[in-house]
Formats: C-alpha cells, structure tokens, sequence
C-alpha cells in the first residue's frame, strides 16, 4: 500500500499492465535511491548534496544525449527516451530530495504544498506519461493525490519524523491550536494536538477527494491500483482520526479488515 516511506510510487504491482512494469520499475529505483541518498545511513549533508548532485549530472548527460555513467541511469535514458518523459520531473524529485537534507521546518501551508510538488506529484505524472493521459484535468487530479499521499505520510510520521529534527507540520498551524513542537517532543496527545490533527486530516482528505474521479481516466488494472491507492490513503486518515491524532503511541497500519474494506470501497468509486 503506497502510504508509507517512498511508497506514495504506485510500484509495479500485477495490476499495472505488463508492457509498463519494468518502466515504472526503473523510475522507482530512481526514486527510491535518490531518496535513500538524502536520507538513509550516517553520510554528511555536504556528501548527500555530493551525490544528488552526481545524480543531477547524470540527467544532464541525458538531456543532452551523451552516455550515462551508471547503470541505472542507462536504463532510465531508454524508459525517457521510449516514453517522451519530461527529464523536469525528475529533477524535480531530486530538488526536493536536496531540500529535505538542509529544510527542517515549513513556514506555513502553501510552503509545505511546493515542497510536495517536486517531492510527490512527479511520480503521478510520469505515471500518466507512460499512459499517455496528459491532459491537464488529470494532472491535476494526480497532482491532488500524490500531495494527499504526502500529507498522509507526514501525519502518520510526525514522532518518526522528529526523531530526525524534522517537523512538516506548518510551523503557522501550531498557534492557532494552542500547541507547540514541544507536544511533539514530549508526545503529548491532548484535545488541542486532536482538533490539530483533525485540521490536517481534513486537508488531506480534500486533496484525495478532488483528485478521486482520475480512476476513471486510466484503464483497466490500473484505475484499480490507483483506486486501492486512494481508498488506503483515506483509511489510514480514518485510522488516525480514530486515535484522537495521537500518532505518538499508534501509527496507524492497515490490517487485513482494512484490506477487505479498501477493497469494497474500490468496488463503489
């Protein structure tokens, strides 16, 4: 279920046709190992900017038609070149990825919502791409998903998030409910955190709503993994209502009975 670590990529699951796993496939180890460059293992900020900036390198090999140095780039030339992928996309992710090794803090909603457009509706685009559904309606319905997913993982991931200083919540939110980075810190979950945390949740909710009716663009398996991913994104928000927000002391998974309802409520989209 992609709503967790860089899982918001719809991986290449059975659902997705054939012809377009190993493509997709390509796009996440991208994806996955940029993302692990930024944020996994004991490396410097200044050597995790040395290599996303190995990886901006690579892209502008591509962009201007010479040979990849690594591998995987050398697959991704072949999926970019097959499919007429926008090389923006990718860089985008990798700008965001950048971001996330020096920014710990969002001043405010907005802020927030323009890291999301490089950091998550990328992978939504490239999607469509590869199905050639680019009309901008369903952009912006991908786009409004792939943000929502985002906005999950930062409320599911506020205590794991602040274990690494980081803190995605807009720093302007906190007033205005009476609480502050120290309710994080202490994991204090009270009537003020909950009437925060619902503020969130009703955010994302909005977002995964507005950009719901994109299942009825793409064909076949895929409308159903896009509507599983949309249904699982709303369970774990509901999962997360139901525990009054308190992520602290249970962050919220989906089980098999949320599986057979994601699955009931895929069917009525």
């Amino acid at each position: 279920m992609p709503v967790d670590h860089y899982e918001n990529f719809p991986v290449a699951s059975l659902l997705v046709p054939a012809r377009l796993r190993q493509p997709i496939e390509v796009i996440y180890r991208f994806a996955r190992s940029a993302d692990d460059i930024a944020d996994e293992g004991d490396a410097t900020p200044e050597e995790r900017l040395a290599g996303l900036a190995a990886y901006q390198a690579e892209l502008d090999r591509i962009a201007a038609g010479t040979a990849p140095q690594m591998p995987l780039f050398a697959a991704l030339a072949e999926v970019i070149a097959a499919h007429a992928l926008p090389i923006q996309l990718f860089r985008d992710l990798l700008d965001a990825f950048a971001q996330d090794v020096v920014k710990k803090r969002y001043a405010d909603y907005p802020e927030l919502l323009d890291y999301c457009r490089r950091s998550a509706n990328p992978v939504g685009r490239l999607v469509l791409h590869l199905f050639g559904r680019t009309e901008e309606k369903h952009l912006m319905q991908s786009d409004c998903i792939c943000t929502a997913l985002q906005l999950i993982n930062f409320w599911q991931d506020v205590a794991i998030d602040w274990q690494k200083d980081r803190v995605y919540i807009p720093q302007t939110d906190f007033p205005h409910f009476r609480v502050s980075e120290d309710d994080i810190a202490a994991g204090r979950s009270s009537a003020d955190w909950a009437a925060l945390m619902d503020f969130e949740i009703d955010r994302a909710t909005a977002l995964m709503q507005r950009g719901a009716p994109l299942v009825h663009a793409l064909p076949g398996r895929m409308g159903w993994e896009i509507r599983l991913t949309v249904q699982g994104g709303l369970r774990i928000l509901e999962r997360i209502r139901q525990v009054r927000g308190d992520v602290f002391r249970h962050r919220p998974k989906l089980g098999l009975t949320d599986w057979l309802v994601l699955g009931t409520r895929s069917l009525k989209m």
